[in-house]
């Protein structure tokens, strides 16, 4: 899903910043993630796999939520 998005905000040409963060970085392949149960699949859905794509669509792909204000202001032409 987060691949589709990423390819679709690239195809649309959106002119805003988007920035994007992948949780689970460190989950290893086969694990059972979060409430809904997701499990982390092949090497297409690991969340380095995802943050490559999101990276090559043009999004700002943070490592921490706690970048995610900071990352955007800059996005935006701020200090």
């Amino acid at each position: 899903m987060e691949a589709e998005a990423a390819r679709w905000i690239k195809e649309t040409g959106n002119k805003k910043p988007v920035v994007g963060f992948i949780a689970g970085q460190t989950a290893p392949p086969g694990r059972r993630m979060g409430h809904a149960g997701a499990i982390v699949g092949g090497a297409d859905d690991t969340a380095a796999a995802k943050m490559a794509i999101m990276r090559e669509c043009g999004i700002h792909v943070v490592d921490s939520p706690a970048e995610i204000g900071d990352t955007m202001l800059k996005a935006l032409g701020g200090k």
